[in-house]
């Protein structure tokens, strides 16, 4: 469900305005993009042993946004794809944020500091993604938007007092 904001908008029977589709397919094309810088940074650094964990997250990425647009994910009914989404989503937040945190500290080659820099910029790009698929999770578990207001059933006309 990675970066498909109208794939991921039609997983939930909620509604979305223009400008929110918008920023969540900015938020995915960032963070595959920042993935992608990270894992050219961590290859090009002292710190090429953590090469592995943005290749797997620049290619899980892929393989989910590659799911969606050819519908592929419609033909498994047993995976509920917006929870592997998130949980990829957290898991990515987590691993580029210690990443970094050690090649920032343990290392002092540039390229080193470049690669931790963009873990941590990746670190907060994954977060944000995780944040907006959360919100879209918890609205969908409630039944909908929760920001629609319940209707009236009671008549203008009617009195509540019962004398």
């Amino acid at each position: 469900m990675c970066c498909s904001a109208s794939g991921r908008l039609n997983a939930f029977p909620v509604q979305a305005s223009v400008g929110q589709v918008h920023v969540l397919t900015d938020i995915c094309v960032n963070t595959e993009v920042m993935s992608f810088i990270s894992f050219v940074c961590f290859a090009a650094s002292a710190a090429a042993s953590f090469v592995t964990a943005p290749l797997i997250e620049f290619l899980a990425a892929l393989f989910l946004l590659f799911a969606y647009s050819t519908k592929f994910n419609e033909r498994f009914k047993g995976f509920y794809w917006p929870l592997m989404d998130f949980l990829r989503c957290v898991s990515a937040s987590i691993i580029f944020f210690i990443i970094s945190i050690i090649s920032v500290s343990k290392y002092v080659d540039g390229a080193s500091k470049a690669a931790g820099l963009f873990g941590f910029i990746t670190t907060i790009f994954f977060a944000l993604d995780f944040y907006f698929i959360f919100n879209e999770l918890a609205n969908f578990l409630k039944g909908g938007d929760s920001s629609a207001e319940p209707p009236n059933t009671q008549d203008d006309d009617s009195d509540s007092d019962s004398d």
